[in-house]
């Protein structure tokens, strides 16, 4: 019966707390692949996925969606006989190769040492019963395109596989502490979101929303954004947080200067955020900057703004550049949803001139003018929560013109 082999990687480098790592991951595993018919064989260092009526090409979408999972493989067990081993070894390779001139080698690990034959005997025996039946594949011991894996494991089995599929990485969900992701419609903040998660950091979202100053399609952008998260997410759900940030946004174009409109904007939202960071009984907060990507994300920028928190702000994207975003992006499958036209309330009044280095003395005097601690309560007060599943997204652009409709 077909299976696939699934490597752990960094996780088994835990030391003493590799237990809960371990099993933290087994049971993201478990829910991921809930539905297929499959089950689990699981090693000290691996598990074996064996695949009862499911198909790898099913099970292997779903594993990308695990974080903590280093990478994984198409694997043929088989009796540790030479006859058996040849037998599913040209098996393998024709699935794998599809009859394509190829250069090959073959590597044994011969776990078991009272196998009666050497790692290089079994190699050079299974070349060599292999090249009369694909005499399309090209031996290549230096720098082959495709590799043979045989493992003979204690177990008494042989285990056989051709290459491997790279996963997430990182550590499984929440090993890492939980936070909040400042979600907009752009293309950064999502990709930011991923790479938290992929580094175990268990996420809830939050988005700030002025509708009807902007578009109902813009809230929309970020619920299927989070539908797309949701994928990585445990149990395939992420929670959304949805700011009605309208008053206020608009006390602010009324009342602050239009270079520091951004600027203070962004310390508002960081206020209610860590708000919704103390409340939630969360740890941290994640964003989407990118140094000196925009006026808002210089040093000076970020430091003035995150001043009004002391909750801990994590940068996944700090050093990157926008076309390595952008490939990431498209990798996970938000690049076209960002990428719709449809403006979220940073990026539809973007002041001509911003202020590229704010004056943090000037700032908290701007805002000391009015008395922004009602709208602020109130953003909290009427914060509208909704669970997105992976794959179903909440049509809010059917339901209404404004968030407050779609979701009443």
């Amino acid at each position: 019966m077909e299976r696939v082999l699934v490597r752990y990687g960094d996780l088994t480098l835990k030391g003493r707390n590799q237990h809960q790592f371990l099993s933290t991951v087994k049971s993201e595993l478990t829910a991921k692949l809930q539905g297929l018919d499959v089950f689990f064989e699981w090693r000290h260092d691996r598990c074996y996925i064996v695949l009862s009526n499911a198909s790898y090409d099913d099970v292997a979408e779903r594993l990308k969606r695990v974080a903590g999972l280093y990478s994984y493989s198409r694997v043929v067990k088989t009796d540790r006989t030479i006859e058996a081993i040849a037998d599913a070894a040209v098996a393998l390779m024709k699935q794998e190769i599809h009859l394509k001139p190829t250069t090959f080698k073959v590597e044994t690990k011969r776990a078991d040492k009272t196998y009666p034959m050497t790692s290089q005997e079994v190699t050079r025996e299974i070349s060599r019963r292999i090249l009369p039946q694909l005499p399309h594949l090209i031996v290549d011991v230096k720098e082959p395109e495709r590799t043979l894996d045989i493992e003979l494991r204690d177990d008494g089995y042989a285990y056989l596989f051709v290459g491997q599929e790279f996963g997430m990485g990182g550590f499984p969900a929440g090993t890492a502490g939980k936070g909040l992701l400042l979600l907009s419609g752009g293309i950064d903040s999502p990709v930011a979101g991923y790479l938290a998660m992929k580094k175990g950091v268990e996420l809830e979202l939050i988005h700030f929303e002025s509708t009807p100053l902007t578009s109902i399609e813009a809230a929309q952008k970020v619920v299927d954004l989070a539908a797309i998260l949701a994928k990585y997410a445990p149990d395939s759900q992420i929670r959304l947080h949805l700011v009605p940030f309208e008053a206020l946004h608009a006390k602010l174009l009324e009342v602050i200067p239009e270079s520091y409109t951004i600027t203070i904007m962004r310390r508002m939202m960081y206020r209610i955020a860590a708000r919704l960071v103390e409340g939630r009984k969360l740890d941290l907060l994640v964003n989407g900057e990118s140094l000196g990507q925009v006026a808002s994300q210089t040093v000076e920028s970020m430091k003035t703004i995150s001043m009004v928190t002391d909750v801990l702000i994590l940068r996944p994207l700090v050093t990157y550049d926008k076309n390595d975003i952008i490939k990431i992006a498209r990798e996970i499958g938000t690049f076209d949803v960002s990428n719709r036209p449809f403006e979220d309330c940073c990026a539809i009044y973007v002041p001509k001139s911003p202020v590229i280095r704010p004056d943090p003395a000037f700032a908290a005097l701007l805002e000391r003018k009015t008395d922004f601690e009602p709208y602020l309560a109130q953003c909290v007060r009427e914060v509208r929560t909704v669970v997105v599943k992976a794959g179903s997204p909440i049509d809010l652009a059917a339901r209404g013109l404004t968030v407050a409709q779609a979701l009443q």
